[in-house]
């Protein structure tokens, strides 16, 4: 039976939130990047629902000339899980959102 690969993972800092200043080891994806959210449950003490702490990803920093992104980082997102991409995938061929509401009798469209 063939060896499988090792896991990857990279140290990855996170600012702001009760995880300030703390470095843990982030799982990478198949693209070699962390995920764009990492959720961090909480138990709570009184036997409760746990609290989610959402982080998001940003960038470390960005190389002089090309403008690379150097490493990633994440950020403590205090609107939880409502903020950002409204918790679906968006493909390029998906249709768009209608939830905006239009006036039908608007005559420019």
């Amino acid at each position: 039976m063939a060896e499988t690969e090792t896991v990857k993972s990279q140290d990855t800092p996170f600012e702001g939130g009760p995880m300030d200043g703390r470095v843990l080891p982030v799982l990478l994806g198949m693209t070699g990047h962390p995920p764009k959210t990492y959720r961090i449950p909480v138990p709570d003490a009184a036997g409760g629902p746990p609290t989610v702490l959402v982080y998001r990803r940003v960038p470390r920093g960005h190389s002089g000339k090309l403008g690379l992104v150097q490493g990633w980082k994440y950020q403590y997102a205090a609107e939880g899980d409502t903020g950002g991409r409204g918790g679906r995938v968006r493909w390029p061929w998906s249709k768009p959102d209608n939830t905006k509401s239009r006036k039908s009798d608007d005559p420019t469209g």
